[in-house]
């Protein structure tokens, strides 16, 4: 591979399934090179654990720019103009991270231009851009995140015990709930939810004991949201579940959009994340809640991917055009601008 002609700068991707890196040119469409690290980053009682990201994250990087053919300039160790780096937990557990960071990959990496932002953030960017608007991010939780670009405003996001819903866990717990009933012989149980309970998971009074163990449990809840989508067609519980999905989804929406977009157009509301997966059994309601509750916005599948949205973000930075606004968790960029503005 030859080397590129433009400043390099590199997106970050962290999650619960593991570290996403990409190496991208400033001015090009795609990025130059990806890799994956399969471990998650440690969190611990000081938050996301600052020295195992930079464990995986310096030799991954030196590798890809070794792949661009930057091996001179990689061992003299400045070939990279900005780095941005989105992860789960950012605004809650990253203190760790603002607080290391930005020395450590400026000495390993020469990097001067650092922005720390959280995931939703990085999908806010990878979905939408630089624009006003607002991002739905659905997988096995659900956050809406919108900005005017003046301020951010988030709603829930706040984990299966206390939100999320809407999101992959709350549905499949719905859906549960509706298979024990039929089981008990309550109202508004769902024969065919509980048949496919059992096919899953086998008899259904053995189900506590299946879940309430585990430690993955929002995962395991969020894998029988298929199922439900699945029975929707034919069974009135199920499609009643998704329903109910879809207007919480849409609250959130409402919650965090803009009322205007950019030039005074439709704000656009963009939906990202596995949960729209499931196809029209949640998108068919969902857009009717979202023409119904936001009658001036303008329903667009996301641009790119929370990975995209970090390169975004480190092209912004080093071409001095970071639009977003900042704020001291959701979007920190230390040393950089006059003041971070917040939620």
């Amino acid at each position: 591979m030859t080397a590129a002609a433009g400043p390099y700068v590199l997106g970050v991707d962290s999650g619960g399934s593991g570290l996403r890196v990409a190496l991208g040119v400033v001015g090009a469409e795609k990025p130059v090179a990806t890799a994956i690290c399969a471990a998650p980053v440690r969190t611990g009682p000081a938050g996301i654990d600052a020295g195992h990201l930079l464990e995986q994250l310096l030799p991954t990087t030196r590798e890809l720019l070794a792949q661009a053919g930057e091996q001179e300039r990689a061992a003299e160790g400045a070939p990279v103009a900005a780095v941005a780096i989105g992860a789960a937990g950012m605004a809650t557990l990253g203190g760790e991270l603002r607080a290391e960071l930005p020395a450590a990959l400026e000495s390993a990496l020469g990097v001067r231009l650092l922005a720390l932002a959280a995931d939703a953030v990085t999908a806010y960017a990878g979905a939408v851009g630089q624009r006003p608007g607002a991002v739905i991010a659905g997988g096995t939780g659900m956050i809406a995140l919108g900005t005017d670009l003046t301020n951010w405003r988030r709603a829930d996001g706040w984990g299966h015990l206390l939100g999320d819903s809407g999101g992959g866990a709350w549905i499949g717990r719905a859906g549960l709930d509706a298979a024990m009933r039929a089981h008990d012989g309550r109202r508004g149980g769902s024969v065919a939810l509980l048949a496919r309970l059992e096919a899953v998971f086998g008899p259904a009074a053995d189900l506590p004991g299946v879940l309430y163990p585990r430690t993955d449990r929002p995962a395991l809840l969020a894998s029988f949201a298929p199922e439900v989508a699945a029975c929707a067609g034919d069974d009135p519980v199920a499609a009643g579940i998704l329903r109910d999905a879809a207007g919480h989804i849409a609250e959130a929406a409402a919650a965090v959009c803009p009322r205007r977009g950019a030039d005074d157009e439709r704000c656009e509301v963009a939906l990202t994340g596995g949960l729209f997966r499931m196809g029209d059994p949640l998108l068919v309601p969902l857009r009717e809640e979202l023409a119904r509750q936001l009658p001036q916005a303008r329903t667009v599948p996301g641009s790119g991917d929370p990975l995209t949205g970090s390169l975004r973000i480190a092209e912004a930075l080093a071409t001095g055009d970071l639009r977003l606004p900042l704020h001291p968790t959701m979007l920190c960029v230390p040393a950089y601008g006059p003041g971070q503005k917040g939620l």
